[in-house]
């Protein structure tokens, strides 16, 4: 048995994006490091408010 050969599939032509489409990942791709920044500053905020409060408690050192 031999595979017929499948047609190809229409997709987005490359390499003719506009300006518009261009800004676009742009912006999406400033939307997303946004973020990143945004969720690591919080861990960072709630890691140095868990290590304080352990300290804080902690007396068996001495």
């Amino acid at each position: 048995m031999t595979k017929k050969p499948t047609p190809p599939r229409p997709s987005r032509k490359t390499g003719t994006a506009t300006r518009a489409e261009d800004g676009e990942g742009d912006r999406n791709k400033k939307i997303v490091a946004g973020a990143a920044i945004g969720i690591g500053s919080a861990a960072i905020v709630a890691a140095l408010l868990y290590a304080n409060r352990r300290g804080k408690g902690d007396k068996s050192e001495g």
